[in-house]
């Protein structure tokens, strides 16, 4: 039990942000879900943000619960790196209302920094469920 608490508690960590998140996309949809989307420029934001929510949210709960953890953070893995290309690199390349640089930008995308990291770092844990058919049908 406790060798694998780090773990656990990463992984819960992760899939409950990335949970309320994709929940959020509901609740709150100028600020976080397609009107948001439409702001950053991202295509079809009326479709996008839904779908991109939803993902976020059953995502989230397969890595809270480690179902599938590996697979699940993987998709997060590919929403966290788009959330950081589209909103944080243009603070660092100097594309944001005067506030720019390495500092800022990493102070602006911590929470993205950690999410990519705890990804990763589930991904690294738990690898492929779903590619692999061997440990998927075993017994």
């Amino acid at each position: 039990m406790r060798k694998n608490l780090p773990m656990t508690l990463i992984r819960v960590v992760v899939g409950l942000i990335f949970f309320t998140e994709g929940i959020l996309k509901f609740v709150e949809p100028e600020e976080l879900g397609s009107g948001r989307f439409a702001h950053i420029g991202l295509p079809y934001p009326h479709l996008l943000a839904p779908f991109v929510a939803f993902a976020e949210i059953l995502a989230g709960a397969a890595t809270m619960f480690g179902l599938f953890a590996g697979d699940a953070a993987t998709l997060l893995l590919i929403v966290i790196l788009t959330a950081i290309v589209t909103t944080k690199l243009p603070i660092l390349l100097n594309h944001r209302n005067g506030h720019y640089g390495l500092l800022t930008f990493l102070h602006e995308s911590r929470t993205d920094l950690a999410m990519l990291f705890g990804c990763l770092a589930i991904i690294l844990d738990r690898g492929f469920a779903i590619a692999s058919r061997k440990r998927l049908f075993q017994r």
